[in-house]
């Protein structure tokens, strides 16, 4: 047995708990592949892989249950908070919270194996205050299905494994390098668009009833509606008189001027109000200057009591260039 795989066999419970636990908090840890190991560690009887299993789930259900109470707490804000990194926070809510919708608390026995869904399905299931029993149960299920379904391969395959383990600690200084180069872009990356976020947040708001009182006393206001429908989900609803268009495809929109000395109000489905920020100041950057994104997005609108409706203006250009 190799060095790489000594190691493994020495501290490979312990290891995998704490992978586990990170890949829980959304960092960038290979877990599967540290599974993998550990079903070939325990085809040759250095490890076991009944202990393996169980402490894998074990750990699952102690970081899902972290979220779960987040999101019982605070609500689908949870799920927008871990969206906000993504490239397109809009689209990862609006596939998280239709396949929950669709599928309820049973999402959880297929989440961990899709990237994405994993992270936004268990606060879901804590802010649609899922009874405590039933979220472990299939939490607790879905995480031994993924767990089992890469230890089998490395069970499977251990002689091979154990080939590509010698392999890879000849290369051994290349391949932390390589990671390590890897990790600090992540790591870089996920910081700008902190930074980015920051700056998009610094950006006035204007309130629900500041809105309603502008549109009641018939000010000229241009209200862009962000949210986009998917082919999965129903035609959303909007504020009357709003205009939508697709955030990811604003050149289609190029013919549709806006003046700069015109009012706009931007929302989107998103409480955190991430897309209406990021365009709002990229609308500021083109030369428009009273453009605010609404605070809370159309929840805030809805929760209100302010009326919405299903009849929506879409900018023909859009049409045109679809």
């Amino acid at each position: 047995m190799n060095e790489t795989m000594s190691f493994l066999a020495r501290h490979g419970y312990w290891l995998l708990v704490g992978a586990v636990l990170a890949r829980q908090a959304c960092l960038p840890i290979p877990t599967n592949l540290l599974l993998v190991a550990a079903g070939a560690l325990a085809r040759s009887k250095e490890l076991s892989l009944s202990v393996t299993l169980f402490l894998s789930v074990l750990a699952f259900l102690i970081a899902d249950l972290v979220w779960y109470a987040a999101g019982r707490r605070s609500g689908d804000r949870v799920t927008h908070f871990l969206c906000g990194l993504s490239r397109d926070p809009e689209s990862c809510v609006y596939k998280a919270t239709g396949a929950f919708a669709k599928r309820g608390v049973r999402i959880l026995l297929i989440s961990k194996f899709v990237v994405g869904l994993d992270a936004a399905s268990v606060p879901l299931a804590g802010a649609a205050r899922t009874p405590l029993v039933s979220f472990l149960v299939f939490d607790a299920l879905g995480a031994t299905f993924w767990s089992t379904a890469y230890a089998t391969i490395g069970y499977t395959f251990s002689n091979q494994l154990d080939r590509v383990a010698a392999h890879v600690t000849r290369m051994g200084a290349v391949v932390a390098l390589v990671m390590a180069a890897g990790v600090g872009f992540y790591m870089a990356r996920k910081a700008v668009r902190w930074l980015g976020f920051v700056r998009q947040f610094s950006l006035a708001r204007i309130t629900p009833e500041e809105l309603r009182d502008k549109l009641t006393s018939g000010e000229n206001i241009l209200i862009v509606d962000l949210q986009r429908c998917l082919r999965d989900t129903a035609q959303p609803m909007a504020i009357p008189g709003a205009v939508r268009i697709d955030p990811r495809k604003l050149e289609k929109y190029r013919d549709a001027a806006i003046s700069p000395t015109q009012e706009v109000v931007l929302y989107c489905a998103s409480p955190g109000e991430f897309t209406s920020a990021r365009v709002a100041l990229a609308l500021r950057n083109k030369g428009v200057k009273h453009v605010r994104p609404l605070a809370g997005g159309l929840q805030a609108w809805r929760d209100r009591g302010f009326s919405v409706t299903a009849e929506v203006r879409v900018p023909v250009s859009a049409v045109a260039r679809g």
